[in-house]
């Protein structure tokens, strides 16, 4: 966690200087990119809050959710991703979004992408999506290497 801190204290102090929030849907990364942001004092003054829409039962669970946001448009996608951080924002009321899904390992998903594959979003005044390969198997790495390539999306659109 505490390499993931670099990354959140860099965005508190940003998002705080311009009176700005962000709220989080995230997957693989089990709510580590959440954990991050409110891992700073004084987190209530930017982070919204999370979820963690881990299963098709997190999605259905969502109250109002339209099922046809995510028609043709499966997990693991940069557009997948990017949905979620829409959500992300809209269902908080967020200036920005993080949106994150992926493949933590030790194997692949369903839809043949290998451990170590992750999409991340950030939907604010600016948005973007990139997908990430590590490489590697390893569960825990994989998700920390998630939630802090996610960290440095939103803080990279933060600067622009």
């Amino acid at each position: 966690m505490r390499e993931l801190l670099v990354h959140s204290e860099r965005i508190a102090a940003l998002l705080k200087e311009r009176r700005e929030t962000v709220a989080v849907a995230e997957s693989a990364a089990g709510g580590l990119i959440t954990a991050a942001l409110l891992a700073v004092p004084g987190a209530s003054a930017y982070c919204l809050g999370g979820m963690v829409i881990y299963t098709r039962q997190a999605w259905d669970a969502l109250r109002d959710f339209e099922e046809g946001l995510l028609e043709g448009y499966r997990s693991a996608t940069e557009q997948n991703a990017l949905i979620r951080a829409r959500l992300a924002r809209d269902r908080f009321k967020a200036s920005w979004g993080i949106g994150e899904t992926g493949a933590a390992g030790p194997t692949g998903n369903r839809y043949g992408d290998p451990a170590g594959h992750v999409c991340l979003a950030v939907s604010g005044r600016k948005e973007s999506a990139v997908t990430l390969k590590t490489g590697k198997s390893d569960r825990l790495e994989n998700m920390h290497a998630f939630g802090a390539a996610a960290l440095q999306l939103l803080e990279q659109k933060l600067r622009e």
